[in-house]
């Protein structure tokens, strides 16, 4: 039977079952609760449009969003948005999804934290950019139905979101500077991390091999 909150059903699904179990033992009760609330405001962003995402993809989606950011899930250095979109595709592949449904998925968690793009793009994969954004800097508060947001806050509550989200982000990020180069994600380096510098793209153009 699905899981009904303010009116919003997570599936209940086999898949969307394990990867709760999954994402709850392997990241922390923040990111957890971070990652239902971007599936829900996503939903409600997505209705609000008249658009209809696929709700187990974008469950998949807001939970796998972020699952890079601390657990690194390949051999190699990268952004932790790719890092994670990898461990969902192969997540879906190795159950059967389609290919299709897969790269829905790793193109959703790839791109959230990317301006101005995913919103041009399937609604799963702007649902979960829109949630992200809700989530994360008030996007579109003022438009969401208010009495949904304080059910799905009583189920999931934000505590001390900003200050504890932001520490863990840097934790993250921060042994692997160079993959936030060109992302939001240098901000937050510049900002709590001593001596962090980031090199602008006009260092990078002005400093290429090329005479002029």
């Amino acid at each position: 039977m699905a899981e009904v909150i303010a009116g919003l059903a997570i599936p209940g699904t086999a898949a969307a079952a394990e990867a709760t179990r999954l994402i709850q033992e392997t990241t922390r009760p923040l990111i957890y609760h971070h990652s239902r609330r971007v599936f829900f405001f996503g939903l409600m962003h997505a209705r609000k449009l008249g658009v209809e995402p696929d709700p187990e993809l974008l469950y998949l989606a807001a939970l796998f969003h972020d699952a890079g950011l601390l657990t690194p899930f390949s051999d190699v250095e990268q952004r932790f948005e790719v890092d994670g979109a990898d461990h969902a595709r192969k997540f879906l592949l190795d159950r059967g999804f389609s290919a299709a449904a897969a790269q829905t998925v790793w193109t959703a968690v790839a791109l959230h934290t990317t301006p101005g793009i995913p919103v041009r793009m399937g609604p799963e994969i702007a649902a979960t950019h829109l949630g992200v954004l809700t989530e994360a800097i008030g996007f579109g508060l003022d438009g969401l139905d208010h009495e949904q947001l304080d059910e799905i806050l009583a189920v999931h509550p934000r505590g001390d979101f900003k200050d504890e989200f932001l520490r863990i982000s840097v934790e993250g990020l921060k042994d692997r500077p160079e993959t936030t180069n060109g992302t939001v994600n240098s901000d937050l380096l510049e900002h709590f991390v001593p001596g962090f510098r980031r090199t602008t793209t006009v260092e990078r153009v002005l400093g290429s091999p090329w005479p002029s």
